[in-house]
């Protein structure tokens, strides 16, 4: 995923606590019986205000927060927890220290990908932002903001690489790549670079949580060929599963239970046309390719 990316659609960068918080004010709301309208008269502001917090669009202002669940009726102990909860939703994630380089909307994508328990990816062009090697990510952006200067790219590449700990962690959620074949075939950097990306990728591939599925060019056309998208699951039943996917001019966050089903049966479909003996069969021919 090609963060850095201009003319993107989004609202606004919600942490994932956030977003687990307004969906239990709204069932707090709605458990209690009160209308948009009760709620913002309690805090004497529009309904669309209320409907903002419940979808994590703006900040949870303790003080809103507090007067909101006196108002649905909650206890002292309940209203305590929920106010140290909101707070600590509102302070910045990690990468917030690379917010000269990351936009507000790709800021969701990372926490969505930091909270998250499954990411299943699909990647026609490149190697996905998780398993790229260094200098294979320096060149994947060096393309992509081809005005950018050493110190700005650096920084890019950081962050790029920084999101990568999420695999190492103890709890490291479960990562489901498929990519085409065409991905081993761009020369990114030269034939170094690219036999450095394949070592890496058969090393991730061995990891109990990371499956990396190559689909081959033998497969015919298939039901993927679209833009890059990433599917994220999460272990809070408060959240819905989520797809980002890009386009040429922007990306969209997609929960529609429609639109994630869609994106799910793509990616089983394409996963169908391979399988992990293949995957690393054509990745150790296209290493020795590189060699």
């Amino acid at each position: 995923m090609s963060e850095g990316r201009s003319g993107a659609s989004t609202t606004g960068a919600p942490t994932v606590l956030r977003m687990i918080l307004g969906r239990r004010l709204q069932e707090r709301r709605l458990g209690a019986g009160a209308s948009l309208e009760d709620a913002a008269k309690a805090l004497r502001v529009t309904p669309l205000t209320i409907r903002r917090l419940e979808k994590a669009e703006v900040a949870l202002k303790p003080l809103y927060v507090e007067k909101l669940l006196e108002t649905y009726g909650a206890d002292r102990q309940e209203i305590d927890e929920f106010v140290v909860l909101a707070e600590r939703a509102n302070e910045p994630g990690w990468w917030h220290a690379y917010r000269d380089v990351l936009p507000n909307w790709f800021s969701a994508y990372v926490s969505l990908e930091t909270g998250a328990k499954t990411l299943r990816t699909y990647e026609p062009h490149y190697v996905t932002g998780l398993l790229q090697t260094s200098r294979y990510a320096r060149e994947v952006l060096s393309g992509g903001f081809p005005g950018a200067g050493d110190e700005d790219l650096q920084r890019r590449v950081d962050l790029r690489l920084r999101r990568q700990g999420l695999l190492e962690r103890p709890d490291a959620p479960t990562l489901w790549v498929v990519m085409e074949e065409a991905v081993l075939h761009r020369v990114v950097g030269g034939p170094e670079v690219m036999r450095e990306q394949i070592e890496r990728l058969l090393e991730v591939s061995e990891l109990e949580h990371v499956s990396v599925d190559v689909v081959p060019f033998t497969a015919g056309a298939h039901v993927g060929v679209c833009a890059p998208y990433t599917y994220f699951r999460f272990e809070e039943p408060e959240l819905p599963d989520i797809v980002y996917t890009e386009i040429l001019s922007g990306a969209m966050y997609l929960d529609q239970r429609s639109d994630v089903a869609a994106h799910l049966e793509a990616h089983n479909r394409m996963s169908l046309l391979t399988s992990d003996t293949d995957s690393r069969a054509l990745l150790n021919r296209m290493r020795k390719e590189y060699s």
